[in-house]
């Protein structure tokens, strides 16, 4: 059981990661705690009742207090972020205690350990704003969304952001092959398939494969091709509370894990080549996309069909135009694969994804 007693929800605006304060002296609910804090990736300050120095009381991100000293709490200066966590679900005088010590919630033990995970596990890694989260996705096959989404990520680490590229089209070829990466070390799509309810978002991260400062998660070479919708739900929410950017690369089937990647998306990218064949796929995949993404926009790559133009692409989509995704001569070279697309920072792809990434940026409320 969990219950708010104040509509204050405990701080937030400091994104540095914090030990959680926990005050009890009933042995068996801090070990309870410890293994609570333990799996919420969290290394708590433990005393027996408020630190008489120091300001461990005030300076910690989230404070656990055992029902068995909330009375020696009474007259502790009011605070934000403090949780009375007991056993006795038929103790109406629980309550009461919480109002006096200035509690939030009231928990109580087995019923709402999730809940306290959660919550010990945002403190542990900061609460900063989340990843600006871009998706890309083919108006048909072949269009570019792979090699745009690369760039994308490579522009966005180049920049200094926190940067993760998620491959979601299991049958796309491996985005880790694209950056040349395909035997480097890390978790792959399959490690995550059972996953269910909150992973650490820095575990997350330093779990899989770094390459060219951004971290990849794309697929193995073996036989899975899918992964259940709620593990999706969990990875890409754990990539999103690290702040910075997360690009995804969506296949152009739209199945329930898919629908579970493009409910994490800020905003999508729909790659079009400039031919009417293309436009007239690109608007199928374009109404699938908009029924759950709010912000789809175009970008439109050459060369362009007869009477086309990136302005009459937009028109024929009735979508907002992003803009023209530039050819790279460079990548039509042969050995062109040694580098990942937009790798050295020059030439008109670079320049595309440095100027999106400037405008979505401060669209989305600055630097992250």
């Amino acid at each position: 059981m969990t219950g708010t007693v104040t509509n204050d929800p405990p701080p937030t605006g400091d994104s540095r990661p914090g030990r959680p304060l926990i005050l009890t002296e009933d042995a068996e609910l801090l070990d309870d705690l410890l293994r609570l804090c333990a799996a919420a990736g969290a290394t708590p300050e433990v005393h027996h009742r408020v630190p008489e120095t120091g300001d461990g009381w005030e300076a910690a991100p989230l404070v656990l207090v055992g029902d068995d000293v909330a009375r020696r709490t009474r007259g502790t200066a009011r605070r934000r972020g403090v949780v009375l966590v007991g056993r006795d679900q038929d103790d109406p005088d629980v309550w009461k205690r919480a109002m006096q010590i200035g509690a939030d919630h009231v928990l109580m033990l087995p019923d709402g350990e999730q809940w306290l995970v959660d919550r010990i596990a945002d403190v542990a890694e900061g609460l900063g704003r989340p990843a600006l989260t871009v998706g890309v996705i083919g108006g048909r096959g072949g269009a570019g969304a792979s090699t745009l989404a690369c760039a994308l990520a490579v522009t966005s680490a180049r920049e200094g952001l926190r940067t993760l590229l998620v491959d979601a089209d299991p049958l796309g070829g491996g985005l880790d092959v694209l950056l040349g990466g395909e035997s480097a070390d890390g978790l792959r799509w399959p490690a995550f398939a059972a996953s269910r309810g909150r992973l650490g978002g820095g575990a997350l991260e330093e779990s899989l494969p770094e390459l060219h400062a951004l971290r990849v998660l794309s697929w193995d070479r073996g036989d899975c091709v899918s992964v259940p919708p709620q593990a999706v739900r969990a990875v890409l929410a754990a990539a999103r509370r690290g702040g910075g950017t997360v690009v995804v690369d969506l296949p152009r089937r739209l199945d329930e894990g898919v629908a579970e990647a493009l409910a994490q998306l800020d905003l999508a990218l729909l790659v079009v080549p400039a031919d009417l064949r293309s436009v007239a796929a690109a608007g199928r995949v374009a109404s699938a996309v908009a029924m759950v993404v709010r912000d789809v926009r175009l970008a439109v790559r050459g060369p362009y069909a007869p009477g086309l133009d990136d302005r009459e692409v937009a028109r024929l989509l009735d979508l907002p135009l992003a803009g023209e995704v530039p050819v790279e001569p460079a990548l039509l070279r042969p050995g062109a694969g040694a580098k990942p697309p937009a790798a050295t920072g020059r030439g008109p792809l670079a320049r595309f994804c440095a100027d999106f990434w400037e405008r979505a940026l401060v669209e989305a409320g600055g630097s992250r």
